[in-house]
């Protein structure tokens, strides 16, 4: 069996109890974190400048991804798996999942993120900075890290899912946060 089939066949594996249970734990770990900072609704004003760390954060996390797909494709090119050709009209052809997962990570990082860039911008352009916001930042970045870790490394499709879902989730609370704070 080639690397292709073994992959394909390993991420493609018959889903369990004990997956969705596993899921599931993610999502109520997350829900019982955001209902702890939601508790904390009234946390003091920061300076509206707090935002930027966990943004230049997520730009570096994705510059790394970034440079791990150029790495993985150059990589694939030179062991001859992948042939240049198949970026040119960007449709790999070969779908070798070890060296496209980058690929597929750096996309998933240019676009559900914007909507975090932009509620952080409109926070601080606003003054609507405190503590539980930069809570919420801070956990939204650190989720969007274990998934790409997760999506590259292992790509289990379970655990890839219930990262990606509790960030959905924070992401709707650092939301909702601010169209509440005045």
């Amino acid at each position: 069996m080639d690397e292709t089939a073994t992959s394909s066949a390993t991420s493609a594996g018959a889903v369990t109890l004990g997956d969705y249970v596993k899921t599931t734990l993610i999502l109520v770990a997350c829900a019982a974190w955001l209902l702890t900072i939601m508790a904390g609704a009234h946390s003091p004003q920061l300076a509206k400048d707090a935002l930027i760390a966990p943004i230049i954060a997520l730009v570096g996390l994705t510059g790394v991804v970034c440079a791990l797909m150029a790495a993985f494709r150059n990589l694939g090119i030179l062991r001859g798996l992948t042939s240049p050709c198949d970026y040119i009209a960007n449709q790999p052809q070969h779908g070798v999942d070890w060296i496209e997962r980058p690929a597929r990570t750096f996309n998933n990082l240019l676009q559900m993120p914007t909507l975090f860039y932009l509620v952080c911008v409109l926070m601080m352009l606003t003054h609507r900075v405190d503590q539980s916001s930069l809570t919420l930042a801070w956990t939204f970045v650190a989720l969007r890290a274990v998934h790409a870790v997760i999506y590259i490394g292992w790509n289990t499709l379970h655990y890839r899912f219930g990262t990606w879902f509790a960030g959905c989730i924070v992401l709707a609370t650092l939301w909702v946060r601010f169209a509440m704070l005045r």
